[in-house]
């Protein structure tokens, strides 16, 4: 399947895609609020921009289309997306995937406990990172992200250095801000390796931590296409 066929699929709303995703998971998870972290898509501190430049370079793609889920879940508007190198849309559907896929988005709420995590399926994981690592030539995605977590021995800082999460004003760095003009870098060409996907760690790390370590990547399993 040819991407000028599929274009239409980059216009399926966030909204539309949890709206209609939101019954599909069905489990007795329960989880105290007093006892984890809150992680959101969307923070009170402001989200990255919905939409990018697509990438004009990008000619007639291949577009995958056996792309496996435990739940039902439709990855091909992440293909899509990720291929025509709209990589805002992309990482924010991909956030907002994990949110259906934990069982959050059942229970009413638009984040992640990260206690959620063990709860998303490794099937779905290694489809989404699977297009992470195709359509970046294995520049971007968790599995990526992990391996610079290793290398940084799990130093937050050093790993948001890294991957180019911090930036500087003057002589001072801090963390880069998805509130207002966005300062992440969504171009596979300029941004750093293991940049995307972006995770929230407004409140903590405790997120980050649980997704770089899930047992989808304690093998190369992850990697074999179906």
């Amino acid at each position: 399947m040819k991407v000028f066929f599929l274009l239409f699929a980059t216009a399926l709303s966030v909204e539309a895609f949890t709206s209609h995703f939101g019954s599909v998971r069905r489990h007795a998870f329960q989880q105290s609020a007093s006892s984890s972290v809150l992680f959101s898509a969307e923070t009170a501190a402001g989200v990255p921009p919905s939409t990018a430049t697509p990438d004009s370079n990008v000619e007639d793609v291949t577009i995958p289309t056996n792309l496996p889920s435990d739940v039902g879940m439709d990855y091909i508007p992440l293909a899509t997306m990720l291929a025509t190198g709209q990589l805002a849309e992309a990482d924010q559907f991909t956030r907002d995937a994990l949110i259906v896929l934990a069982g959050s988005k059942e229970k009413g709420r638009d984040f992640v406990y990260f206690t959620e995590v063990k709860d998303i399926p490794s099937t779905d994981l290694a489809t989404i990172e699977r297009l992470w690592n195709r359509f970046s030539g294995g520049k971007f995605g968790y599995s990526v992200q992990k391996n610079v977590w290793r290398v940084t021995k799990g130093d937050f800082e050093k790993f948001c250095q890294k991957i180019g999460w911090t930036t500087t004003d003057g002589d001072t760095e801090r963390k880069k801000r998805w509130f207002g003009a966005s300062e992440f870098i969504y171009d596979v060409k300029k941004a750093p390796k293991g940049h995307l996907p972006l995770t929230s760690a407004l409140r903590g790390t405790a997120l980050i931590k649980k997704l770089l370590t899930h047992p989808v990547w304690d093998n190369d399993d992850w990697k074999k296409e179906p």
